[in-house]
């Protein structure tokens, strides 16, 4: 009896399956669609409360801020056609182009950038991102409520076109934050009509040259080109990012072209598509490491956390990942100013054990049991086994493993982070103050709960720091902070991308900050 209800349980969950899946779903390829997979449903698409990557993939079509990068990340003009900065280096003027529209056909003005940049740094919408602006003048006071009055911060619409940004120190790299989503134009009275439910398809007012024309949640989202984009039209009419948390059913679907791109192959799998032609990788500024927090006993102790680090043979990632991955101790990824391999807690288990036994725990005896926790997905399984097996043979020290759906672990990691928890860090700007300021006490998505005064004056001292060579050597002091002396994470690798692009979609480029954008693709009848 139990066979039998074994084979119906399989036949339902084929049926299932195919009706998921198959051709009603993922139909033959039309000539202008493009398919691809995101790994969750994204947490949102309001672009001043967005923190992941998988909602960036979508906003990163439908919006576009005052600045853009080419394939070489050279800052490039997108809806400033041009802008000053002041001989001090602490104003900058954009200027506005006067032919970008909203998709509602209302044309673009400066106040729109500042009424955004005002929402994200209201200390009433709790942006994890507030701290990206606090290079503008006043903008951390008006972030921390010190200031309640937005006229008193340097953000400023001179006239409908014309947006001038006062900073109250000159920052080498601020002219590139203006691409990041979170300082994209809103529609404020768009918000106040419809509240919560102002990103919905019906709803949503964007710039980008995509359009938001459904949202099946936790299936897909399909974009289509934005006829009012004042740039060149998309060359596809539509884009349907279908939500796909299983590696395998990914690549399943990429196999039997039911999708045309997917970015992330599971490590097991890398070498059995390397040697195809629909293969790329490339390199990627993005950190791969484990959060301890520091609030949270046995990580309250800095040796406890260093000996976590030094009981780590990253070499070995490497092979387990096999996707030019690069292991790594620091924190400014290679390809980055500011990068130094020599920097962070090199393999050492014997000065790990050392420490452990300092903390009160020689050998691992009465070690307290903790649990680490990741977004469910395949590579992160196996790193975080390799992790449990590496503090078990080095340490003796046993950790539970646990893992979560992305939107749940984010809200988890912002509410109540656990003693050991993953994330990654892909640049949002290319610059190390995007990477550095991450783990300042006022970083929005610094969830180690650590907090350094020395730490933040380096960095704050780095940020106006215009001589690259002394810039330089603040952060390396600052990444001795970071990844020797108090160690609140654990850098692990750099990552790299490993992608599988059909040979018929053409114009989609890769570039070291991963950004998945789709408005010069193609489609090729001839392939």
């Amino acid at each position: 009896m139990k066979k039998i209800y074994g084979i119906i349980l399989a036949l339902i969950i084929l049926v299932i399956a195919w009706n998921f899946f198959g051709p009603k779903k993922f139909h033959s390829h039309p000539e202008k669609e493009f398919r691809f997979v995101i790994a969750s449903e994204p947490p949102t698409l309001d672009w001043s409360l967005a923190t992941d990557n998988v909602s960036a993939d979508i906003l990163f079509n439908l919006m576009e801020g005052l600045i853009q990068f080419d394939s070489d990340l050279n800052v490039k003009p997108a809806l400033a056609e041009r802008w000053d900065i002041s001989s001090d280096g602490k104003r900058y003027t954009f200027h506005l182009r006067s032919d970008a529209l909203w998709t509602d056909g209302k044309p673009i003005l400066a106040s729109h950038f500042v009424d955004g940049w005002e929402r994200l740094l209201n200390p009433k919408t709790a942006s994890d991102y507030a701290y990206f602006l606090f290079d503008v003048k006043n903008a951390k006071e008006y972030n921390a409520g010190k200031l309640t009055d937005f006229d008193t911060v340097g953000i400023h619409a001179q006239d409908d076109h014309t947006l001038v940004v006062d900073l109250w120190h000159p920052a080498s790299y601020f002219l590139k934050i203006p691409f990041f989503w979170v300082t994209f134009p809103i529609r404020k009275d768009i918000i106040e009509q419809f509240k919560d439910a102002w990103t919905d398809p019906k709803n949503i007012v964007t710039c980008g040259p995509f359009r938001l024309k459904e949202w099946k949640h936790d299936y897909s989202v399909t974009l289509e080109a934005n006829p009012s984009y004042y740039g060149e039209k998309p060359k596809i009419s539509t884009a349907t990012a279908y939500i796909i948390n299983e590696d395998s059913t990914a690549l399943s679907l990429y196999d039997t072209n039911k999708v045309d791109l997917i970015r992330r192959i599971p490590p097991l799998l890398i070498s059995h598509y390397k040697n195809l032609a629909d293969y790329k990788n490339s390199p990627f500024l993005r950190g791969y490491y484990y959060g301890m927090n520091v609030k949270k006993k046995p990580f309250t102790d800095s040796r406890i956390r260093k000996a976590f680090s030094l009981a780590i043979d990253r070499s070995q990632l490497s092979t387990i990942l096999q996707g030019n991955q690069i292991p790594t101790s620091s924190w400014i990824p290679k390809g980055m100013f500011g990068y130094d391999e020599t920097i962070g807690l090199k393999f050492d288990k014997e000065k790990a054990q050392l420490l452990l036994a300092q903390a009160g725990y020689p050998k691992g005896e009465h070690f307290p049991s903790i649990k680490m926790v990741y977004d469910t997905r395949d590579d992160n399984k196996i790193i975080a086994e390799f992790l449990q097996s590496q503090w078990k043979e080095h340490l003796n020290v046993t950790v539970s493993i646990d893992n979560q759906e992305w939107k749940v672990h984010l809200k988890m990691l912002e509410t109540n982070p656990p003693e050991l928890w993953r994330l990654g860090w892909g640049a949002d700007f290319p610059d190390p103050d995007n990477f550095m300021n991450l783990f300042t006490s006022y970083s929005g998505n610094n969830h180690t709960q650590w907090k350094n005064k020395e730490y933040d004056q380096l960095i704050e001292e780095a940020a106006k720091e215009l001589d690259s060579q002394k810039r330089l050597t603040l952060y390396q002091k600052a990444q001795h902070l970071l990844t020797e002396e108090d160690v609140p994470i654990i850098p692990l690798f750099i990552d790299s991308q490993n992608v599988l692009l059909k040979s018929y979609v053409k114009g989609y480029t890769l570039n070291p900050m991963s950004n998945n954008i789709l408005k010069n693709i193609s489609i090729s009848k001839n392939d």
